[in-house]
């Protein structure tokens, strides 16, 4: 049964409400989690607790649940001359281009307007502003061995002294 520390694998559809697919996984690739450990939506793991292998699901997030709504501040009018080391071919109105802000913390941002000086750049989650749809089965659920646990620890925070790691911490 899905709790937290329960290892599970998921094969699921993702669809808006217009039933437009956004993605989808299936047994040979499955969606494999630990529960109640951040690494899905709060409320696409509350959906799941109390299920068991075999067991369908379907239901619906709305985007405020999900990837919150579109937030305009998150859209932002940058210096065309900021991009100068970007390829041509990949500064075109689509393009999703891997940034940091001022704090160096990675971003992605979508080219929604190119002008003459400028480039209006989204940084919203591309799940912004959608009601998502999830429909599947329960592939597996297990406790998570020890090693998973750390493992998972570890890829989160970059380890730590006290977990055995010489990388650095969030602590």
């Amino acid at each position: 049964m899905i709790t937290k520390n329960q290892f599970v694998s998921l094969a699921y559809e993702l669809r808006d409400l217009n039933n437009e697919l956004i993605e989808e996984t299936d047994e040979d690739s499955p969606l494999e989690f630990i529960c109640g450990h951040g690494q899905t939506l709060d409320y696409f793991e509350m959906n799941l607790l109390g299920l068991n292998a075999g067991d369908l699901f379907d239901f619906k997030i709305p985007a405020a649940q999900a990837y919150g709504e579109v937030r305009e501040e998150m859209i932002v009018e940058l210096p065309k001359e900021v991009f100068h080391e970007v390829q041509e071919e990949d500064l075109v109105v689509g393009s999703v281009l891997p940034m940091r802000d001022s704090l160096g913390r990675h971003l992605q941002g979508v080219i929604k307007e190119m002008g003459d000086d400028h480039v209006t750049i989204d940084f919203n989650h591309r799940l912004s502003g959608i009601d998502l749809h999830f429909k599947g089965k329960v592939l597996e659920t297990r406790l998570a061995t020890v090693k998973e646990l750390e493992q998972l620890h570890s890829s989160k925070c970059g380890g730590c002294h006290s977990c055995g790691s010489d990388s650095g911490c969030c602590h």
